[in-house]
C-alpha cells in the first residue's frame, strides 16, 4: 500500500531491447536507442547520443562518459555512478 505513489525509474536493457519502469507498474519502450533517468538525464541522455553518434566506444563507455558530463552540468548530479552489467 505504502508503494502506491513511488516515483521511482528504472532502466532494463539487454543486447535487442530496452524498457523503462516506472514506480506504477508502467512499462515504456522508447523511440531512440538512448534512455536517461535521474536529476541529470537530459545532460546525459544528450551526451550519450552524441557520443554515440561520433565515437565508436562501447555501451558501457558511452555510459560512464555520458553520466560524467551530466555531472560536471548539473548541480543535483553528482560523480557518484554504479553501472550494473549482467
Amino acid at each position: 500500500k505504502y508503494l502506491r505513489r513511488l516515483e521511482a525509474l528504472m532502466i532494463a536493457a539487454d543486447k535487442e531491447k530496452m524498457l523503462l519502469i516506472s514506480g506504477s507498474g508502467d512499462v515504456i519502450e522508447p523511440d531512440g536507442a538512448v534512455l536517461a533517468i535521474g536529476s541529470g538525464a537530459v545532460a546525459a541522455q544528450a551526451a550519450a547520443e552524441a557520443l554515440l553518434g561520433h565515437t565508436r566506444l562501447d555501451a558501457r563507455a558511452v555510459v560512464a562518459a555520458a553520466m560524467e558530463i551530466a555531472a560536471g552540468i548539473c548541480v543535483f548530479t553528482n560523480s557518484n555512478v554504479s553501472i550494473e552489467e549482467m
